[in-house]
């Protein structure tokens, strides 16, 4: 044999052993593509340990079908796991599904991830010499597998058994299962079967998904607010990853996948934000109302908006630049089960001189008992303002000021920004009146709040205010001032 077909020999074994070992190629230590830029998805692996049910609601080519399902599925197949993993582990062979729309999306997108091309079994995650056997389905969709037998680094076999959402639920019964993938968001009568299935094993459901079908029965199990129905515990986990999340991902190919996708469905397909169509109340983008935080000048008059009850005590602070008619949220309070001496002194905190304003008879109380919380908090040392609460003339205030750029909202408002992409109307147009603690306060703030706002009050000693205005011309005060 000559030295060029001995060259061509070794290049062909080496193409072949780097595509069978495609596994190892994940997340590495050092590089471009290093493991520690991948935050969302090792944050879904490490939640293993904690929660049975696990979903990551992401953009489309992030990585959440290959990099998160497919991977970590693998993984509990053989047993191989790398050093750097601190998720569940199974030191036995387990059974396990992976599961999809329709027999052909699940062939084209999950089988292709585990087992590589049709005839070229092993060239997907799962490692060649790990594959026991590979069942072919009957009939149907042409080179569908039906099962796999995977080697576990424990000794035993592994099946894998590959479904279809439209099988429908009956399907999903049957024999207990370790680990269940669900790429593509499926209906909720196939999830409930897969929690039954997984539940004598301690198993694992696996979710990963783009949010296009909106605010579904499923989506709604793991709202981004952690509000879940009345009567379920909070025992699951969920993690969003953007186009931000994706360094493979190249600009060009992000402006690409842009242009290409219709624009209703842009925050589902780029931000894994749940599309909600024509229900959305705010159908206004993100980025067009979303600042970095500034120093806020003094002379602009301040003042905070507050939703009060026992589940959830939210408050939202605005400053209002009368020059540009422009008001700014800057801060936000967020927080459940406290008496309202605790809520009290987090308000004062950002200033005990500001007023507010308050909604006496929200969250469903009587007139009375509202009363009695404003006189509550009034007597706690709170500035407060009954606030005029006409829902659909609020709504239209917050409207007219995000359509005209006249709101703008710092960036580091995440409860806001998480209560803005959910609020909508039902199909019969009445405002779903579910986590809506802070789109409340935007409200108060703007129809009755504008109107007993004040400026941060000038101090006693001239000196302090000499430093105040030196220190906001240097570009030095605390962002969102005093």
């Amino acid at each position: 044999m000559s030295v060029i077909e001995q060259r061509y020999v070794l290049l062909k074994e080496q193409k072949r052993r780097k595509a069978h070992t495609r596994l190892d190629t994940f997340y590495p230590d050092e590089g471009h593509l290093r493991r520690e830029l991948y935050q969302p998805h090792t944050e879904f692996f490490s939640a293993g340990t904690r929660y049975r049910e696990r979903c990551i609601m992401a953009a489309n080519r992030v990585g959440k079908s290959e990099g998160v399902g497919g991977y970590e599925t693998t993984l509990h197949l053989t047993g191989l796991y790398p050093h750097w993993w601190d998720g569940r582990r199974f030191n036995h062979a387990i059974s396990a599904w992976a599961a999809g729309d329709t027999s052909q999306t699940v062939r084209d997108i999950a089988q292709y991830k585990l087992l590589g091309r049709p005839g070229e079994e092993g060239t997907g995650l799962i490692p060649a010499d790990c594959i026991a056997g590979v069942k072919k389905k009957a009939g149907g969709v042409p080179d569908a597998v039906e099962s796999v037998l995977v080697k576990h680094t424990s000794g035993g076999i592994s099946r894998l058994t590959f479904k279809s959402y439209d099988q429908k639920r009956k399907s999903f019964q049957g024999v207990e299962q370790h680990v269940i993938w669900l790429d593509e968001e499926c209906p909720d009568d196939i999830y409930g079967e897969c929690l039954i299935r997984t539940m004598t094993t301690d198993g694992l459901v696996m979710l990963t998904f783009t949010p296009l079908m909106g605010l579904t029965e499923v989506v709604l199990r793991y709202m981004p607010s952690g509000e879940l129905p009345q009567g379920e515990q909070k025992d699951r986990f969920l993690v969003n990853a953007t186009w931000d999340d994706a360094p493979h991902l190249t600009e060009k190919d992000k402006q690409e996948l842009f242009d290409a996708t219709p624009p209703h469905l842009r925050g589902a397909r780029t931000k894994g934000i749940p599309h909600l169509g024509a229900g959305a109340i705010y159908p206004v983008a993100e980025e067009d109302i979303k600042i970095t935080p500034f120093e806020i000048p003094d002379w602009w008059p301040r003042a905070y908006a507050l939703d009060v009850g026992w589940n959830r005590t939210a408050a939202i602070w605005g400053a209002w630049d009368r020059e540009s008619d422009v008001v700014y949220l800057y801060s936000e309070y967020y927080r459940g089960a406290a008496e309202p001496p605790i809520h009290t002194m987090a308000i004062q905190g950002r200033g005990d001189w500001m007023p507010g304003v308050i909604d006496p008879a929200s969250r469903g109380r009587g007139q009375r008992d509202g009363l009695q919380l404003y006189d509550d908090y009034c007597g706690l040392g709170l500035n407060l303002t009954i606030s005029e609460n006409a829902l659909e003339a609020g709504i239209y205030q917050v409207w007219t000021r995000l359509s005209t750029g006249k709101l703008k909202v710092f960036d580091g408002l995440l409860n806001w920004f998480r209560e803005y992409r959910l609020y909508r109307r039902d199909e019969k147009g009445k405002v779903v009146a579910e986590n809506d603690h802070l789109m409340d306060c935007t409200r108060y703030l703007l129809l009755s709040g504008l109107d007993v706002a004040e400026q941060v009050p000038a101090p006693e000693d001239p000196d302090e205010w000499r430093n105040r205005v030196h220190y906001h011309h240097e570009g030095r005060s605390r962002v969102g001032g005093y």
